[in-house]
C-alpha cells in the first residue's frame, strides 16, 4: 500500500492489509502541528520536573489499564497491523510488562561519588553526580509492533522525566492511539507523551528541529541512515536489524530446534528484526531438520487474523509480498530449491523455506522481512563458525549445540549484539538490553538501557572552604 496516495494533504486513511478494508483515517500533523507538539515539550521539560513517584504511579496506572483493556488492544493491532489475534495478544502483554518494567526504572535513577583525589589537585575536594533527563524525546515506530515498540520508547522517557512525542507508523496509528488515551485516562498531566501522524515529511521535521535532544528510532536501514543525517547533535538510538543467523550443530536437539526455528521464522509473518531468517545446520542433521521445518511450515494455517486458529498473518503490503516473491526467485537462479511456499496471493505469502542455499547466494546478504528462511549445509563445526561469523551484522544470532566450547565460540564469533544458545534469534524480554552492533543499530533498548540513554550526568564538585 503506498499510505500517502490513501488520503488527502489533511487526512490518511488506513486500511487492513489482509483486505483492504477501511480501519479509519488520521488527520495528518502539518508543520504547525508539528511546531505546536514541540513548543508544549519544551515549555513543559523547562518547567518543574514531576517526582520520581509520581512518574512511576502514572506508568503503573497506565500498565494496569494495558492488561483491563487486552481484548480491545488486541483487535486495534490486528485489524490494523500483520499479526493474528494470538500474536496481537502478546504484543498486549508484552506492552503491560514494558509500562511495568518503566515504573520499576523510574525509582532506580540515581547518582554517585567520584573519587577526585586520583591526582593532587583533586584532594580535598568532593565530587558527586546525579542523573538527570536530557530532554525532549522524538520516538519513530515501525508496524511490526504497533503497541509495545511505541511503549519503549514512551516508558523509559516518562520514567526519566523527559517530555516524548511519538511518530508511529501510517499503517499502525491507532495502536499509538489508544496507548495514547491510557496515558490519559491513567491521569498524565500535560503534553509530556503527544502524538505526531504522517510519513517521512513529518519525521524529517521532528528530528531535524533543535528542540529534541533524544531521537530513538525503529525501523529499516534506510530509514536510521535518514535520521542519523538530519538529527545533527543529539542522542541517537537506533534499531535497524539484520539477517538473523541460527546455527544447529550436529550434537543439538533437532526437535527442540526445530520448533524454535519455526517460530522465529514465521511470528508476525517473518516483519521482525529478530526473524531467523539464514539456517546452518551441520550436514549430519541436516536432512531430519529440513523434513521437520517443512513439516512444521505446511501445517500452517493461513486464515482470517482475527480467527483464533489462525497461525500467520500478511505481509504489510502486497509490494511487500512482490518483493519476496522476486527473492525466490532470484534465489532459485543461484541454485536454491524451494523446498515449500515462495508465492503469494494478494498480501498473503506462503510460508518458504528456500533449500540447499549455497552460502554465495545473494539471498542471504539482505534481511527478507517476510515470512521466507533460508536452509544452508555446512561440513562440521568449523565451517558453521566460519559462515556466522562471515554473516553480517545483526540484533541477535543464535547456535544449537550441548556444547560449552562450542557456544563460547560461537558467542565470541557472531557479528550480533547478542547470542541465544539453544533457542531462536526472536527470543527477547522487555527487560534484557536490545539493540544491534554495527549497520544493525546504535544504542540500546530495554527499560534500563533506554533509561540511562535518556539521562545525562550533572556533576557538582566542592572544594573545601579552609
Amino acid at each position: 500500500m503506498n499510505y500517502e496516495a490513501h488520503g488527502s494533504r489533511d487526512v490518511f486513511t488506513v486500511c487492513d492489509p489482509e483486505n483492504g478494508e477501511l480501519v479509519g483515517e488520521v488527520k495528518r500533523s502539518n508543520p504547525v502541528d508539528i511546531d505546536s507538539c514541540l513548543n508544549r515539550a519544551r515549555i513543559l521539560f523547562s518547567g518543574k520536573q514531576p517526582a520520581a513517584h509520581h512518574r512511576s504511579d502514572l506508568l503503573h496506572r497506565a500498565s494496569l489499564l494495558v492488561r483491563e483493556k487486552s481484548g480491545e488492544l488486541a483487535g486495534i493491532i490486528a485489524s490494523e497491523g500483520i499479526k493474528t489475534i494470538r500474536e496481537a495478544r502478546s504484543e498486549v502483554s508484552r506492552c503491560a510488562e514494558t509500562l511495568k518494567l518503566g515504573a520499576e526504572e523510574a525509582k532506580r535513577i540515581d547518582g554517585g561519588l567520584i573519587p577526585l583525589d586520583q591526582v593532587p589537585s583533586g584532594e580535598g575536594k568532593i565530587g558527586f553526580y546525579e542523573q538527570r533527563p536530557a530532554g525532549i524525546v522524538v520516538g519513530i515506530t515501525p508496524f511490526n509492533d504497533p503497541l509495545n515498540l511505541v511503549a519503549h520508547k514512551v516508558a523509559p522517557a516518562i520514567a526519566t522525566g523527559c517530555p516524548v512525542i511519538i511518530k508511529p507508523h501510517p499503517q499502525t496509528p491507532f495502536s499509538a492511539i489508544a496507548l495514547h488515551r491510557i496515558f490519559e485516562e491513567a491521569g498524565m498531566d500535560g503534553p509530556l507523551f503527544q502524538l505526531v501522524h504522517g510519513g517521512a515529511e513529518a519525521a524529517q521535521a521532528l528530528v531535524s528541529d533543535p528542540r529534541p535532544r533524544i531521537v530513538s528510532f525503529t525501523g529499516g536501514k534506510a530509514g536510521g541512515a535518514a535520521v542519523a543525517r538530519a538529527s545533527g547533535i543529539k542522542h541517537l538510538s537506533l534499531e535497524l536489524g539484520g539477517v538473523g543467523v541460527v546455527a544447529v550443530a550436529a550434537d543439538a536437539d533437532v526437535g527442540k530446534a526445530a520448533l524454535a526455528i519455526h517460530s522465529g521464522a514465521f511470528w508476525a509473518a517473518g516483519q521482525n528484526c529478530v526473524h531467523a531468517q539464514r539456517i546452518i545446520a551441520d550436514t549430519g542433521i541436516y536432512d531430519e531438520l529440513r523434513s521437520r521445518l517443512l513439516s512444521l511450515a505446511r501445517a500452517m494455517s493461513l486464515g482470517p487474523k482475527k480467527c483464533e486458529g489462525t497461525d500467520m498473518g500478511p505481509c504489510v503490503s502486497e509490494g511487500s509480498a512482490q518483493r519476496l516473491a522476486r527473492a525466490c526467485g532470484m534465489a532459485a537462479s543461484f541454485g536454491a530449491a524451494i523446498g515449500c511456499g515462495g508465492t503469494h496471493e494478494g498480501t498473503r505469502f506462503q510460508p518458504t523455506w528456500l533449500l540447499n542455499v549455497h552460502p554465495e547466494n545473494p539471498v542471504l546478504r539482505d534481511e527478507l522481512f517476510g515470512p521466507v528462511s533460508t536452509l544452508e549445509r555446512a561440513e562440521g563445526f568449523d565451517e558453521i563458525l566460519r559462515r556466522a561469523a562471515g554473516a553480517g551484522d545483526a540484533i541477535h544470532s543464535a547456535l544449537f549445540s550441548n556444547s560449552l566450547e562450542w557456544s563460547m565460540a560461537f558467542w565470541r564469533a557472531a557479528p550480533a549484539a547478542a547470542v541465544m544458545i539453544n533457542d531462536s534469534t526472536d527470543f527477547r524480554i522487555d527487560a534484557m538490553p536490545f539493540g544491534g552492533i554495527g549497520s544493525a543499530g546504535l544504542g540500546r533498548e530495554g527499560l534500563r538501557d533506554a533509561v540511562a540513554g535518556m539521562t545525562e550526568k550533572r556533576m557538582m564538585i566542592i572544594a573545601a572552604a579552609t
